[in-house]
């Protein structure tokens, strides 16, 4: 008797879940690298990566979380703009 079988583990199905989580993080490794070439061509052309980064994070969203999003980055923006200078804060060592 196999030991995996003694205490209800088939063993064979624990490789294949394994060996199917690898794989998908090497698709994923491979996308990343390849999201990452998309990215340094545009860059060679000029355009600003942040910028393009913060369309793809946007269309992510509804529009409804887009236009919360903006409200709050105003309301917050004005805020800091009505409220007095403060003193420097000291970086941490």
């Amino acid at each position: 008797m196999i030991v995996s079988d003694e205490i209800g583990i088939a063993g064979n199905r624990v490789r294949s879940f394994v060996e199917r989580v690898e794989q998908l993080e090497q698709e994923i490794a491979e996308l990343n690298e390849q999201k990452k070439e998309v990215f340094s061509e545009a860059k060679g052309e000029g355009y600003d990566v942040k910028i393009l980064k913060e369309i793809i994070k946007l269309r992510k969203q509804d529009q409804e979380e887009r236009d919360e999003h903006e409200t709050l980055l105003d309301v917050y923006m004005r805020a800091m703009d009505a409220a007095p200078e403060a003193a420097p804060v000291a970086e941490a060592a």
